[in-house]
């Protein structure tokens, strides 16, 4: 079953994949398009930009991240992702797909839920020749419509493999268990969100105790799970109010499972340091 995480309509430059790849030469939307996407967009599918020389920087969540030479930013569906004015360095490659493609390799990977909550990934020379080369060949593959889909899922599972090697490489001594722990906390989080789960309840399905739950939050994230969880509802509603989702704080505040929208709109202030009105005034 196709995922609601639909590619943007006659972005695939295949005839079976919800796939594109942008070079410097190569992939860009007409100016009529691009005009009808905008600047600002909350992403449908996963995006991908690897800096091969000079430097860039996006804007996601509302966050600025600087990318600069043999890095890589990724964003995941549902963020919201501001594209820069300027060019993206002298050399990149960008590439999109959805959960289609994903649902179609061979394996998971987990550095696309960002347990480490790092969205820019910098590569050692060596790996980012490899990078660079399976981006090289998916460009090719890409250059004509009809290619076998086969061939493209096959390099990209090795790209992504890259990506996932290089996105854990700076915490060497995770525990496998604790990671996939963590991984299992952002899903069931995600899945749970406007339900507002208890920690007691997150650590029951996840057979741990609340303190391991506890500690392995705090590990990766920083955060306390009860600080995760509120930072990340806060985020949502940041998120719906960038797109005027919304007619109403209270009706915000009903759609994220808030019973009291004067509690939300305290909890809003507290995290973001704004009023729902003064954050939403900033974004007219």
């Amino acid at each position: 079953m196709r995922s609601k995480n639909l590619f943007p309509e006659k972005f695939s430059q295949n005839n079976q994949l919800p796939i594109r790849i942008v070079t410097p030469g190569f992939g860009h939307l007409s100016p009529e398009t691009a005009a009808k996407s905008g600047f600002t967009s909350r992403l449908q599918y996963y995006f991908f930009l690897f800096v091969l020389d000079g430097r860039s920087h996006h804007i996601v969540d509302l966050d600025t991240i600087e990318i600069g030479k043999h890095e890589l930013l990724f964003a995941l569906p549902h963020q919201i992702q501001e594209y820069p004015a300027t060019a993206h360095g002298s050399d990149y490659f960008k590439l999109g797909f959805d959960e289609e493609c994903l649902s179609r390799l061979p394996r998971q990977f987990p550095f696309l839920l960002n347990p480490l909550n790092q969205q820019k990934i910098r590569f050692l020379p060596t790996a980012a020749l490899r990078v660079k080369a399976i981006f090289e060949i998916l460009l090719g593959l890409l250059s004509m419509a009809d290619t076998d889909p086969d061939l493209i899922l096959a390099h990209l599972n090795s790209l992504l493999t890259e990506i996932n090697t290089a996105y854990f490489a700076a915490d060497r001594k995770p525990s496998d268990q604790r990671t996939e722990k963590f991984i299992g906390f952002k899903v069931f989080v995600e899945n749970n969100l406007t339900d507002h789960p208890t920690i007691r309840n997150i650590a029951e399905e996840l057979a741990v105790s609340t303190d391991s739950l506890y500690q392995i939050v705090k590990h990766f994230s920083g955060l306390s799970p009860k600080e995760f969880i509120t930072n990340r509802l806060i985020l949502e509603a940041r998120r719906r109010l960038h797109y005027n989702e919304r007619t109403s704080v209270k009706e915000l505040a009903f759609d994220l499972g808030f019973n009291d929208p004067d509690y939300f709109s305290r909890l809003f202030k507290k995290v973001t340091g704004k009023t729902v009105a003064g954050f939403f005034q900033d974004l007219s």
